[in-house]
C-alpha cells in the first residue's frame, strides 16, 4: 500500500510495546505494523514548511522555510535552550503563544536511553517527549509553574549528568542496567540550592518503555534523503523517532519533517 505526503514525527502510544502512526494528510499508517515487512521511502525533492507549508528549497531546524526559521515561536532559542524563556514576563515571539505552550507547569526529569541523562519537558508531553528521545527508564526530579525555572533546574545539573542523549547507543540497545534513577534522583537534590530545591518532586514513579524492535543492530548507519532520496529495506524497528531497517541503516524521521514522500509498504 502507498501513502504520500508530508513526513512529520511519529505519534506514539504508549503501549506495551510502544504503538507508532505515521500521519499523511488524512492517512494514517499504523507503522508498527510494517515491522518484518519491507518498506519504501522515495523523495522526489519537494519541502513543505512546516509552519507556514510554503514549499522551500532547504529545510532549516526541523522542516522550516528560513523565514519560518527565524521568526516561528515553535522554533524560538527557549526550545532548545528552556532556561532563556521570558514567556512568564509576558515576553518571546508570540507572547500568546508562549502562554499556552510554556507558561505552563514543566518538569525535570532523569532518563534512560544509553546512560543517564536530564530533560525538561511540558506536562502534557508526558510521556510522548520520553518516548520521542528512545527513553527505556524515566523519573521526575522536579515541578515546576513555568519553562524558564525548569531550564534553570536543568542547566544547574549539567554539571553532574548529561542533557546529551547518545543515539547511537540508544539505537543499539546500549543499556546502564546498573543505574538507579531513585538513587541519582535522591543525590542531586543535594546538589540543588534552596531556591532550586523547593521544586524537587517527591513523585518516585519509574515509568518503563519498551520497544518494537525485533533485533537491535551491532552497528548503525544513518540514512539521508538529500543523499539518498530512495530508501528502501526490510523494517526491523521502531524507536524514539527512528526507523531501524533490518540492514543496520537507521532513519531519523523527525528530521525529514516536511519532506514529500511516497511510503510503500510492500506486502
Amino acid at each position: 500500500m502507498k501513502y504520500s505526503g508530508n513526513l512529520g514525527k511519529m505519534h506514539v502510544h504508549h503501549t506495551d510495546p510502544i504503538t507508532y502512526d505515521l500521519e499523511f494528510g488524512n492517512q494514517v499508517l499504523r507503522i508498527t505494523d510494517a515491522i518484518g515487512k519491507r518498506i519504501r521511502i522515495s523523495y522526489a525533492g519537494r519541502i513543505n514548511c512546516v509552519n507556514c507549508g510554503k514549499i522551500t528549497k532547504k529545510a532549516f531546524g526541523e522542516g522550516y522555510c528560513y523565514p519560518c526559521f527565524i521568526s516561528a515561536p515553535s522554533n524560538s532559542e527557549c526550545v532548545i535552550r528552556p532556561e532563556l524563556c521570558e514567556g512568564h514576563l509576558g515576553k518571546g515571539r508570540d507572547p500568546e503563544w508562549e502562554l499556552a505552550k510554556h507558561v505552563q507547569p514543566h518538569v525535570v526529569y532523569l532518563a534512560l536511553t544509553s546512560g543517564v541523562k536530564v530533560g525538561v519537558t511540558r506536562v502534557d508531553n508526558i510521556p510522548s517527549r520520553w518516548i520521542d528521545q528512545g527513553a527505556w527508564k524515566v523519573i521526575i526530579l522536579a515541578e515546576t509553574p513555568y519553562r524558564r525555572l525548569a531550564g534553570e533546574i536543568e542547566v544547574f545539573l549539567k554539571d553532574f549528568v548529561t542533557d546529551k542523549t547518545n543515539w547511537q547507543r540508544m539505537l543499539k540497545n546500549e543499556m546502564d542496567t546498573e543505574a538507579d534513577l531513585i538513587a541519582e534522583k535522591e543525590s542531586l537534590l543535594n546538589e540543588l540550592p534552596e531556591e532550586l530545591g523547593q521544586y524537587y518532586s517527591e513523585n518516585d514513579k519509574v515509568f518503563e518503555f519498551r520497544y518494537p524492535v525485533g533485533q537491535y543492530p551491532a552497528k548503525v548507519t544513518s540514512l539521508n534523503l538529500d543523499k539518498n532520496p530512495v530508501v528502501e529495506g526490510i523494517l526491523g524497528g521502531l524507536r524514539g523517532q527512528y526507523l531501524l531497517l533490518a540492514s543496520g541503516e537507521v532513519m531519523n524521521i523527525r528530521k525529514f519533517s516536511g519532506y514529500w514522500v511516497d511510503f510503500e509498504v510492500v506486502e
